[in-house]
């Protein structure tokens, strides 16, 4: 990348922390694709799954493949709620989908032990090292983004959160030459390291419901205009 190119606010940003939109996290529903999502964060637990493979324990997590299980924990502590067995009125883990791998059994067994990673020390869901990959948005929007150049169009749904260079990201399955581009709204060039809502383009929608018109058909657009910069990948 040229110095004039590393300058330009169309110059790559540093690491930032990644969202998911709910419906990225609904794709990986399958035994051997598995993400969950819960209090906030995304998760790949395949790595889990991969390791005890055919342990019944995992027929909970599996059967969750793509879902949220917030209510499974505490959002005080981040571990699993609790409850108090009616007949050992021992305080144990609340489990209403059934008891899951490195969940210990309701009464004591002697064979029984947890089984917990070597490395961290940790039952799965507090193990956000190993497993976490990113933010779930809590608020989701879609925006227009049109090439000016080839004059395709597009819809991305996108998470609030994400900066606009996350959304350039997104938009690389559509044209893998993005980064060579100019990213506009209404002639004025977007700054890369900030939002959709940072860079002047609020999320309307509610105010188009609010009002009876569809939102869908009132999207804010995006503008790309190719840059003859050949030093941008």
């Amino acid at each position: 990348m040229s110095v004039g190119a590393a300058d330009s606010p169309q110059a790559a940003v540093g690491m930032q922390e990644r969202y998911f939109t709910p419906a990225e996290v609904e794709l990986h529903n399958a035994p051997e694709d598995c993400w969950l999502s819960w209090l906030g964060n995304v998760y790949d637990v395949q790595p889990l799954i991969d390791e005890h493979k055919g342990d019944p324990l995992l027929v909970p997590i599996i059967k969750n493949a793509g879902k949220d299980i917030s209510h499974w924990f505490d959002k005080k502590t981040g571990d699993l709620k609790t409850q108090t067995n009616p007949l050992t009125k021992c305080v144990t883990p609340y489990t209403p989908e059934g008891r899951f791998l490195h969940v210990p059994p309701p009464f004591p067994q002697s064979d029984w032990a947890l089984s917990v990673d070597s490395e961290s020390g940790l039952p799965w869901w507090l193990d956000k090292e190993t497993y976490c990959i990113g933010r779930l948005s809590q608020k989701t929007r879609s925006i227009r983004v049109i090439n000016t150049l080839t004059r395709d169009e597009h819809i991305l749904e996108v998470a609030s959160e994400e900066k606009l260079a996350a959304v350039q990201d997104r938009y690389l399955a559509f044209n893998s030459h993005a980064k060579g581009y100019m990213w506009k709204r209404q002639g004025q060039l977007l700054d890369m390291s900030r939002t959709l809502e940072e860079n002047g383009l609020p999320e309307e929608s509610a105010q188009f419901e609010l009002v009876g018109m569809d939102a869908d058909e009132w999207l804010p657009a995006v503008h790309l205009y190719f840059s003859d910069d050949l030093t941008v990948a």
